[in-house]
């Protein structure tokens, strides 16, 4: 599609999400609420890491995002638009621009919009250590009944019953050890909700994209699914068929209280040009209360018919796995080996402080990720979150760091630590 095609498909779907905005009159209620963020990241790196020949010991990078939300109700119609403004000033910077980051924001590497329908973003500077963009996340105009919702335009869709894994979260899942999950990135698609009397619903979600190559939207690039969500006795259960990629996936998955606590799980299976694939994740979460503080904690079990075999993270063995690597540049992967082991324990250390060690292990080759994460509330509309990584784990491994290109250094980290102040209004 041309450039010109794509500004007044653009602008067209704008003036209909804007149409209620335009509208205003009684019965209109109008919401406009933000954030601003500003944090702090910084990587450590050992004499034999990739990295620290190309930044030193260290690299770090101070980083800055305003967004603006706006919410618009009359009557069954309603539109949401989100504006984000992002910036980023460090070596970090630099370093990420050169190795290719692939998330957004906190890696100093921009977003953009090549695969999505509409170019709804804009790089403002992107040079040595500094880098800024701004963007609409949401732009969506919806129709609400008291049985069906459509919503049509950049929105985001979570599915599935993972905790921390999430291999039915087909469209932008996060990334395990994303330390701020409170807004997810939105994609171009058509949404659909229809509630039954019994409570269950049909949920429908297609998501337009283009191919990266040509520029052109194209069905194989795609996403179409259809979600039943049911209950059954003490339990609720999904079912999911959906067109991704070109892929047919097929999901179960579901949740149940026993006793105290809560198991959730997801079976999803997936027939790519390479043959058939599986992924699976249960987990058991429990509430208690541990010495005067209330305390949660999961442990999850997954695994992915996608991974190498424990130990096959050299490049040769990786490139061969074409259908894992899809997966990573799409951002639907987020690691690399097969049977993962992980928890978690939140510690209400105060009514205000909330403290969460997570650990991720990689059952195949002993490595491990420990996450230390801290989140203070400082006001109504203000707080601090903190978290420190540390790879465990031999030269090698996955979270080790695999072996690079280069004989005797590794794609590897020291430790990693985010700190980040948020002010809402």
């Amino acid at each position: 599609m041309s450039t010109t095609s794509n500004n007044a498909l653009r602008s067209a779907l704008i003036a209909a999400c804007l149409l209620p905005v335009v509208s205003l009159g009684q019965g209109t209620d109008v919401e406009f609420s933000g954030h601003i963020k500003t944090w702090l990241n910084v990587d450590g790196y050992a004499d034999d890491s990739v990295f620290y020949g190309l930044t030193g010991s260290n690299a770090g990078s101070l980083n800055t995002e305003i967004r603006l939300n706006l919410e618009v109700d009359r009557g069954n119609w309603s539109f949401e638009g989100a504006w984000q403004v992002y910036g980023a000033w460090g070596d970090r910077v630099e370093l990420m621009r050169e190795v290719g980051g692939i998330s957004f924001p906190g890696v100093g590497h921009l977003p953009n919009d090549d695969r999505r329908l509409m170019n709804l973003t804009d790089v403002i500077y992107d040079e040595d250590n500094i880098a800024a963009v701004h963007r609409l996340d949401r732009l969506t105009a919806s129709y609400t009944t008291d049985k069906v919702v459509v919503r049509l335009g950049r929105q985001a869709i979570s599915w599935g019953n993972g905790l921390i894994f999430s291999p039915m979260d087909i469209v932008n899942p996060f990334d395990p050890t994303t330390v701020d999950t409170e807004y997810k990135a939105g994609d171009d698609m058509v949404y659909a909700q229809y509630l039954r009397d019994n409570g269950d619903d049909f949920e429908f979600a297609h998501v337009v994209r283009r191919n990266l190559a040509t520029g052109d939207v194209e069905s194989d690039e795609a996403t179409s699914a259809l979600k039943y969500h049911g209950f059954a006795g003490q339990g609720e259960y999904d079912l999911l068929v959906a067109q991704h990629y070109g892929d047919t996936t097929i999901a179960v998955g579901g949740n149940r209280s026993v006793g105290g606590a809560i198991i959730h799980g997801d079976i999803v299976w997936t027939d790519t040009s390479s043959g058939s694939r599986t992924q699976l994740v249960a987990n058991l979460s429990y509430s208690w209360v541990w010495g005067g503080r209330n305390v949660s904690g999961v442990v999850e079990y997954y695994f992915s018919d996608f991974g190498q075999r424990a130990g096959q993270y050299d490049l040769p063995s990786l490139v061969q796995n074409t259908e894992l690597l899809r997966r990573l540049e799409r951002g639907e992967a987020f690691t690399l080996g097969r049977n993962y082991l992980a928890g978690a324990i939140t510690v209400e250390m105060t009514p205000l402080w909330m403290l969460t060690p997570n650990l991720f292990a990689n059952l195949d080759d002993g490595s491990a990720l420990l996450q230390l994460v801290s989140r203070n509330s400082l006001s109504d509309n203000s707080e601090i979150l903190a978290a420190l990584n540390l790879p465990l784990g031999p030269s090698g491994s996955e979270f080790g760091g695999i072996e690079s290109p280069v004989p005797g250094t590794y794609f590897s980290t020291d430790f990693s630590v985010f700190a980040q102040f948020a002010w809402y209004f």
